[in-house]
């Protein structure tokens, strides 16, 4: 076994090897913050030579419709390929809780979630879809995606 994968398997990490991971060691969660007040963290991509997929599932997922201010609920579904850093995934519930007092339409969430990963963790490729509850008997799909120049996105 080639001594690169060997100190890979060996190295047992711990959260003294994640500095710039703040929130994952909190024992407290404050979920009152709004959108803009938290941060998405990512750490470092141990196997950033293979393309691998990461698939995070939020079926909860609630923010405010713009115009009344009534509460939206949806299913977002956020699928990428990792490029040198991860999403870490305590921060990424933080974040999409944040919605939870924000007035914005469905194409605009599901677009601004796309935008503020890719800026967090500059993946390969990325799938953002929001799935909204039906709201005066339609509901909305969104999906929004993103792929690194040069990148040849995975098929649909």
């Amino acid at each position: 076994m080639p001594q690169n994968i060997i100190n890979k398997l060996v190295h047992t990490m711990s959260l003294e090897d994640f500095p710039e991971l703040t929130l994952l060691k909190k024992s407290e969660t404050d979920y009152s913050k709004i959108l803009g007040e938290v941060s998405l963290e990512t750490f470092p991509n141990k196997y950033s030579d293979r393309d691998y997929v990461v698939a995070f599932d939020c079926p909860e997922f609630t923010s405010l419709c713009p115009v009344t201010g009534q509460p939206d609920f949806a299913h977002i579904k956020i699928t990428y390929i990792p490029d040198e850093r991860c999403l870490e995934s305590k921060s990424l519930k933080l974040y999409l809780f944040s919605f939870r007092n924000t007035g914005m339409f469905h194409e605009e969430i599901t677009n601004r979630i796309l935008e503020d990963i890719v800026a967090a963790c500059k993946p390969r490729w990325i799938r953002v879809r929001g799935i909204m509850n039906p709201r005066g008997g339609i509901s909305i799909d969104v999906t929004a995606e993103y792929c690194k120049p040069g990148f040849i996105s995975p098929p649909v």
